[in-house]
């Protein structure tokens, strides 16, 4: 076993000084920890509890890179029933064959800005994760995602503060300053677009469906008015994957991701208030309907169904048609204090679920209540 590393510290006086803009992830504090595949588990778990602040191990076949399992998804195996019984006296490979998830893999050279976008942009469940950084070839490093957000809060900081001091320098023009007015504003424009936008499809994040679903609740439960919520789910989209590669399957989430908000955006005169299209994780969108009714609501739903549809994108292994197709659901409720958005989010969910259930390629609105 391989292990050498620079345990980071959450004392700010011990953390990376003079970050800038053209600062890269080699300048952070980087963890060494390696091990064969053939390494027990047990013999890890030993090493996490040693150390808290190291956040996942990098495993080896031969001394090649295999991949990477975070402390997160280690524990997460080991606390479950039978757990330690399972996997403790065997080789770290079988628990991260059955834990294993997409890795963020980055060169050591990226920017800490860049990486922290590449960051941001992975699925929710993914966020936390460490990641693993390339300093050269079979050279690789673990980055606590926690670490990577400091040190962007560093030269977040630095950045702000040079500002201030332009400002306050009295050799600068008053062209001078609102250029630099004009550029802060457009950072500040520019970081608030990469925080709510999915990097992939070009559309709202689940962050700013959760900002903004929240901010419309309470404004129209202010109003008594209604809301109603469709979510939406490619159908089969695994085995769209799996037939013709990740990459196609990323230019099929961005058609249906333009499908699905030209045919809100061309039923915009049905709704009476602003509309939000977003992605909501995988290949789940979500479209947040203000003072729409559930009537109007399965209209615009049934007319992103068809949008989609005739996009006639091929899908060989679809049980539903030779075609990509989409499955909705749809739920609308008056927002009140005593009920949570969570509440609608789960009868659209149901209703998406049945909606799967009776065929898939079809939209359901749920009865239930809530």
């Amino acid at each position: 076993m391989s292990v050498e590393f620079i345990e980071p510290s959450n004392s700010p006086e011990n953390s990376p000084k003079n970050l800038s803009l053209e600062s890269t992830l080699k300048d952070l504090a980087l963890f060494n920890f390696q091990v064969d595949s053939s390494y027990l588990a047990k013999e890890v778990a030993r090493f996490f509890q040693s150390h808290p602040l190291l956040p996942g191990v990098i495993l080896t076949v031969n001394g090649e890179f295999l991949g990477m399992i975070s402390r997160r998804r280690f524990m997460e195996r080991m606390s479950r029933p039978y757990g330690v019984d399972i996997f403790a006296c065997r080789p770290i490979i079988a628990l991260y064959q059955i834990a294993q998830s997409d890795i963020l893999i980055l060169p050591g050279v990226a920017l800490i800005v860049l990486a922290a976008q590449r960051s941001v942009h992975r699925p929710p469940e993914q966020l936390y994760e460490p990641i693993v950084v390339q300093l050269e070839p079979q050279v690789y490093r673990l980055l606590d995602v926690h670490q990577l957000w400091v040190a962007l809060s560093q030269i977040h900081q630095q950045a702000t503060w040079s500002m201030s001091e332009l400002y306050y320098n009295l050799s600068l023009t008053q062209s001078e300053l609102e250029a630099a007015n004009s550029q802060l504003k457009a950072a500040n424009s520019e970081l608030y677009r990469l925080a709510n936008l999915d990097g992939l499809t070009q559309i709202a994040n689940r962050h700013c469906f959760n900002e903004y679903l929240q901010e419309k609740w309470l404004e129209l439960g202010a109003a008594a008015a209604e809301i109603s919520l469709i979510l939406c789910d490619v159908d089969f989209f695994k085995k769209y994957n799996d037939t013709y590669g990740h990459q196609a399957g990323d230019a099929c989430l961005q058609q249906v991701a333009q499908a699905i908000l030209a045919a809100v955006n061309y039923s915009a005169g049905k709704v009476s208030g602003d509309t939000l299209v977003a992605r909501y994780g995988g290949e789940e969108f979500a479209v947040i309907l203000p003072r729409t009714s559930s009537e109007i609501a399965v209209w615009i739903a049934e007319q992103i169904r068809v949008c989609v549809k005739e996009l006639e994108i091929e899908h060989l292994n679809s049980a539903v048609c030779s075609l990509v197709t989409l499955s909705l659901g749809v739920a609308s409720t008056f927002p009140r204090s005593s009920a949570a958005q969570k509440n609608l989010i789960a009868a659209a969910d149901r209703a998406l679920y049945q909606a799967k259930n009776r065929g898939r390629d079809r939209v359901i609105l749920d009865t239930d209540g809530f």
